[in-house]
């Protein structure tokens, strides 16, 4: 391996460099409250090398990694960039935000973070993967801790959400697999460039759907593994009790930097790989209207704020797969879906993590997830009552937060390319979602307050709270740095 290769892998070798380090500097620190400090400035490491990296890259193309272990395998670009840079802001606003709640495993606060940080390398080592089995190994290096975090609080609860994570990642991981195996079987190779000539080449039947039910076989099986990481319909199955019964941050983690990690996988994988076949598209169009359906019709049934907000979830996977849906049908690659769906995941994460980080200060102090019981939180804490109403604004999709102005670009790239319909669905569901979310703030506003002791989260809680509610507040006025840094990363698709 050459200077270059690690030089290329900075990034994720600092991340796990911090993780490493926490687990040592655990065993000579008696002070633990130091370790979420340690490991939010220890944060800045991998930041400093993506940024470097970032402005060391010549062209979209990327890093050019000839000649080395590397080649074939990683692509340093600015779209893997983008994502690293999300999931190192993702993951430190959630240790900062898990500074209070990991008092309740106090002898295991180090493991905590290290399994987190472990977690975020793999994302961001998936961000880079171009070869099907370095793909594969990146998913297991995310999915694997995030079960051992699950089931962190060991109880009942938590620890039958982290089995059921376990277990159906398993069996997802099983069946994206078989479908890699399936496109190697008639491809040859494993690198997403190569499958995509050989696919060119290939003399595919007009006949079949994919141009050949073997290939059809393995993309399909593709979908469903993916889906399972981005919680689309019907591979939804796993997200409420897991979010439900998950410590909170852990919950916003995966929620936020879990979902962006898949969204990155998928648009590289579908765009590179498979960009000769278009029906994969209305597939994509197909679980976007189901997930948006069915997740917002099943949330407004939801008491527990934590299931309401993975039913959120599912939804706005059906969202973001508007987007990519609309990748498919663009003909001549001029389609903003790409930047889209980019522009939609940043803000999107924002907005998500304001919502879970009010959470975890309100569930800390009462015990409770209960809809019902966060009434009265205007009096009792006004300001975390006013970013949570925020973040429920954001979420269906009003102005001025970010998320009017992302649904405006994901619902525009499928107009460009002649999905109207699922734009259509689309507008419907957000207007459907405004019930359940309004509901949160008309009872922290309008029910009286069961007592009127005060909230007040910690320094780190606060700080977290508000990186969030400013990402959601300032990119929803002036989103021109980060439909930019969107734009820029997708040109890399594009080229």
């Amino acid at each position: 391996m050459t200077i270059q290769d690690l030089y290329a892998l900075s990034p994720e070798l600092g991340m796990t460099g911090l993780a490493l380090f926490l687990v040592l500097l655990d065993l000579v620190v008696r002070r633990k409250w130091a370790l979420p400090l340690v490991a939010v400035i220890g944060m800045a490491v991998p930041l400093g090398f993506a940024i470097s990296l970032w402005f060391d890259l010549d062209s979209s193309a990327g890093i050019v990694l000839d000649n080395s272990v590397l080649a074939s395998t990683l692509e340093v670009d600015k779209f893997a960039l983008f994502f690293k840079f999300l999931i190192i802001a993702a993951t430190s606003v959630v240790v900062l935000a898990s500074t209070g709640y990991a008092r309740n495993f106090e002898r295991f606060r180090a493991e905590y973070y290290s399994l987190m940080l472990f977690s975020a390398a793999g994302m961001m080592l998936l961000a880079s993967a171009v070869e099907l089995i370095t793909i594969y190994v990146a998913l297991e290096l995310t999915a694997l801790p995030i079960a051992a975090l699950a089931a962190f609080n060991r109880d009942a609860r938590s620890t039958e959400s982290g089995m059921k994570f376990l277990i159906l990642s398993a069996v997802s991981s099983a069946v994206l697999l078989y479908g890699m195996v399936m496109v190697y079987g008639l491809t040859g190779s494993t690198s997403l460039a190569d499958v995509s000539a050989r696919l060119h080449e290939i003399d595919l039947s007009l006949d079949a759907p994919f141009g050949s039910h073997a290939l059809m076989f393995g993309v399909v099986l593709i979908i469903a593994g993916f889906g399972f990481k981005i919680t689309s319909f019907p591979f939804q199955m796993w997200a409420p009790d897991v979010y439900e019964g998950s410590p909170t941050p852990v919950t916003a983690f995966l929620s936020v930097a879990s979902k962006a990690a898949g969204f990155a996988v998928v648009l590289r994988v579908f765009y590179t790989a498979f960009d000769t076949l278009s029906e994969w598209g209305m597939v994509f169009a197909v679980l976007a209207a189901l997930s948006m359906s069915i997740g917002n019709l099943i949330a407004i049934r939801q008491d527990n704020i934590k299931r309401l907000l993975a039913y959120s979830t599912i939804a706005h996977a059906g969202y973001l797969m508007v987007g990519v849906a609309a990748i498919a049908r663009a003909a001549d690659g001029g389609s903003s879906g790409p930047s889209g769906v980019l522009f939609y995941i940043g803000g999107y994460a924002a907005t998500n993590l304001a919502a879970f980080t009010v959470v975890i200060a309100v569930s800390e102090r009462i015990g409770s997830d209960a809809i019902d019981d966060f009434a009265g939180m205007a009096v009792r804490s006004p300001y975390l009552a006013g970013v949570l109403a925020f973040a429920m604004v954001s979420l269906i999709g009003l102005p001025p937060a970010v998320g009017f102005v992302t649904k405006v670009y994901i619902f525009g790239s499928a107009v460009e390319t002649n999905l109207e319909w699922l734009a259509i669905v689309g507008v419907m569901n957000s207007v459907v979602s405004a019930y359940y979310y309004l509901r949160v703030v008309k009872v922290m506003y309008l029910s009286p307050p069961a007592s009127r002791e005060p909230i007040g989260p910690g320094m780190p809680l606060r700080l977290a709270v508000f990186a969030a509610f400013a990402g959601t507040a300032f990119f929803g006025v002036y989103p021109a740095p980060l439909l930019r840094l969107a734009a820029a990363a997708a040109d890399v698709l594009t080229a």
